[in-house]
């Protein structure tokens, strides 16, 4: 069996969440490149049930996505995110921006201008129910869960 996971959300300040909340918290979180790219996530709460539910299963063979099962493009996954938090605007960051960036953050650019629609196909076959299918619902949970503890 092979996992292939999504980018795993968690509500902490050095993770991809914190990243984007802290962009979206300073008015930068707008749409990243041309904003139609797919993005694939899942919150960690599934996620851990995931490797669980995976575990449990030995009958599952194969590649197994460990994503959400409803992707959407990058412009509403950062809507999404900046009403979350509350935040009614956000500039866009446009491909050049992304790449300079990437360089500063040591990472790669792609992660965020290609797309990536990674559907569960073999978790939902086999019963995985997800907490949090959609990322408006999880993005406002993760927001919950950062500001109760502080930060």
């Amino acid at each position: 069996m092979a996992l292939r996971s999504a980018v795993v959300l968690s509500p902490t300040a050095d993770s991809a969440f914190g990243v984007l909340s802290n962009l979206v918290r300073l008015s930068l979180g707008g749409r990243q490149g041309n904003g139609r790219q797919f993005v694939s996530w899942i919150h960690e709460a599934d996620y851990a049930r995931a490797v669980e539910f995976i575990i449990g299963h030995e009958e599952l063979q194969g590649p197994v996505n460990i994503a959400a099962p409803n992707p959407l493009p990058n412009r509403e996954f950062m809507a999404a995110l900046r009403w979350a938090w509350d935040v009614p605007n956000g500039v866009p960051a446009p491909s050049l921006a992304i790449k300079l960036g990437a360089i500063f953050l040591r990472t790669e650019p792609e992660l965020v201008l290609q797309s990536c629609r990674a559907i569960p196909g073999r978790l939902l076959d086999a019963g995985f129910e997800f907490q949090f299918p959609d990322w408006p619902e999880a993005a406002e949970d993760l927001v919950r869960q950062w500001k109760s503890r502080g930060d």
